[in-house]
C-alpha cells in the first residue's frame, strides 16, 4: 500500500465504525439520549450524594438503590410483554415523560430543603417502575431501526453514548454538588429529558405490525420465560449477567463511602471516581465500534467478566485516590465490554417477536437482582467495610467468568445454530467458533 492510500483506509474505519447512524432516525434519538444521559448521571451521582449527606449510612444508600431497582423484577415482565404487543415508540415517548416529571419533583423537593430520605426512596421506586417498561421497549426500539448487519455497531454506539454521558455526567455534578447543592443536578435531568422527547416526536417511525392478541398477556409473558429455558446460550449469558449484578455492580453504590471515608475526596472525588468508570467503559464501547459481527463475542463476555472481578479487588485493597481513580478505568472498560457483547449475542439469537420479552428479563437480570447486592453490599460494609465489600465481589465475578469460559465450548454448537436462525443462512459446518477471534 502506497503512503497515499492510508489516510482513504483510515476515513473509511472512521465511516464504518459509525455506520449505524447513517439511519436517520436512529441519528435523531442519538443526539437526544446522549443530552438526556447526562442528565440522567448527573441525578445519579447527586442522589447518592444527598443520600450520604442526609444520612451517613452505606445501608441507607443500599436500601434506596433498592427501592430503585426491586420494580424492575416486579414489573420487568409485564413492561417486557407490552414492548411486544404493544407500540414501543409509544411506550417510550411515555416513559421518557414519566421519567421527566420525577426528576422534577425531586429537585422542587430538594431545592425547598424539604427533601427526606422517604421521598428519595419513593421517587427512586416510581422511577424503577417506569424503568420496568422503558429499559425493554427502548432496547427492542433502537435495534429496529437498523438493519441486523448493523446491530452490533448500533449497541456499540448506544453504550458509546451512555458512558460519554456517564464521564460528563458525575464529574458537572461533582463541581455543581460542592458549589450549589443538589437540587440543581435534579432539576438538569429534569430538562435534559425534552432533548429526548422531542426527539422521538421527529422521527418517521414505521410501526411493525402488531401480533394478533390470542394468548393471554401471562401466557405471553411465559412464552419468553420459555424461550430462555430452552435456549442454553441465552440461559447461561443471562446467568452470567444477574451473577456480575448481584455480587459485583453494588460497588458503585458504595461509591460515596470510598469517596469521603476511605479515600478522602468529597463530592469533588465522588465525581471523578464516577467519571473514571465511565472513561472507561467510554473506552470499552469504542473498541466494539469496527466489530462486524458475532465472532469472538462469547470468548470476550468471560475474559471481560473476569477483568472486572479481578480489577474490582485491586480497588478494593486501595488506599490511594489516583491509584483508585486509575483502577476504575479498567473496571469501567470491563463491565462496558460484558454487557454490551451480552446484550449482542442475546439480540443477535431472539427472533424481533420475542425481543421485549427477552430484553425484560435481560434488564430484570441486570436491574432486578441488582436491588438484593445493594442491600447485601449495605449491609456487609457496616459490619466488615466496604473494601473489603468490594473485593469480595470481585472474587466471585472473577470465579463467574472462569465458569462461562469453561462452559463455552458446549455452547458453540447451538451458538452457530442460533445465530444462523436469525441470519436466515445455514449454519456453518467448519466456521471459526463463536468464542474465537477472528483472523487477522
Amino acid at each position: 500500500m502506497s503512503p497515499g492510500d492510508a489516510p482513504v483506509e483510515t476515513g473509511a474505519k472512521v465511516v464504518y465504525a459509525f455506520r449505524a447512524l447513517k439511519n436517520r432516525d436512529f441519528r435523531i434519538f442519538f443526539a437526544g439520549q446522549l443530552v438526556s444521559l447526562v442528565g440522567t448521571w448527573m441525578q445519579s451521582t447527586a442522589q447518592a450524594w444527598l443520600v450520604y449527606r442526609l444520612t451517613g449510612s452505606g445501608f441507607l444508600l443500599g436500601a434506596v438503590a433498592f427501592a430503585g431497582q426491586f420494580p424492575v423484577l416486579v414489573f420487568g415482565p409485564v413492561g417486557g410483554a407490552a414492548a411486544d404487543r404493544y407500540s414501543r415508540h409509544r411506550i417510550v415517548v411515555l416513559t421518557q415523560t414519566a421519567s421527566m416529571l420525577l426528576a422534577g419533583v425531586l429537585a422542587g423537593l430538594t431545592l425547598a430543603h424539604t427533601v427526606r430520605v422517604w421521598h428519595i426512596c419513593a421517587i427512586a421506586a416510581l422511577l424503577g417502575v417506569v424503568n420496568s417498561f422503558d429499559i425493554p421497549a427502548r432496547q427492542a426500539f433502537v435495534t429496529g431501526m437498523v438493519s441486523r448487519k448493523d446491530l452490533i455497531n448500533a449497541i456499540a454506539l448506544n453504550s458509546t453514548m451512555f458512558n460519554s454521558a456517564r464521564i460528563i455526567g458525575p464529574a458537572v455534578a461533582g463541581i455543581l454538588v460542592g458549589s450549589v447543592g443538589e437540587g440543581w443536578c435534579f432539576l438538569a435531568n429534569a430538562l435534559s429529558f425534552l432533548a429526548v422527547i422531542a426527539s422521538l416526536m421527529m422521527m418517521d417511525v414505521v410501526e411493525r405490525p402488531l401480533p394478533a392478541r390470542g394468548a393471554s398477556p401471562l401466557e405471553e409473558m411465559l412464552e419468553g420465560v420459555r424461550f430462555v429455558r430452552r435456549t442454553a446460550p441465552v440461559a447461561a449469558l443471562l446467568l452470567l449477567l444477574g451473577l456480575v449484578s448481584l455480587v459485583g455492580m453494588p460497588y458503585a453504590v458504595l461509591m460515596p463511602i470510598f469517596a469521603d471515608r476511605v479515600l478522602h475526596g468529597g463530592p469533588t472525588g465522588l465525581g471523578i471516581l464516577m467519571a473514571s468508570v465511565g472513561l472507561g467503559a467510554l473506552l470499552g464501547s469504542v473498541s466494539l465500534l469496527t466489530r462486524s459481527g458475532a465472532r469472538g463475542l462469547g470468548r470476550l463476555t468471560a475474559t471481560s467478566t473476569a477483568g472486572f472481578g479481578a480489577t474490582l479487588i485491586l480497588f478494593g485493597l486501595s488506599r490511594s485516590f489516583w491509584l483508585s481513580a486509575a483502577l476504575l478505568v479498567p473496571v469501567g472498560c470491563s463491565i462496558m465490554v460484558h454487557m454490551a457483547s451480552s446484550n449482542t449475542l442475546i439480540q443477535s439469537m431472539v427472533p424481533d417477536g420475542l425481543r421485549g420479552r427477552v430484553m425484560a428479563l435481560f434488564s430484570m437480570m441486570f436491574m432486578g437482582l441488582a436491588p438484593f447486592g445493594s442491600l447485601l453490599a449495605g449491609a456487609l460494609a457496616h459490619a466488615v467495610g466496604a473494601p473489603m465489600t468490594v473485593a469480595a465481589g470481585g472474587a466471585v465475578c472473577l470465579a463467574g467468568g472462569a465458569v462461562f469460559a469453561l462452559r463455552l465450548p458446549a455452547l458453540r454448537p447451538e451458538l452457530r445454530r442460533l445465530l444462523s436462525a436469525q441470519e436466515g443462512t445455514p449454519p456453518p459446518t467448519a466456521a471459526p467458533a463463536i468464542d474465537t477471534p477472528p483472523a487477522r
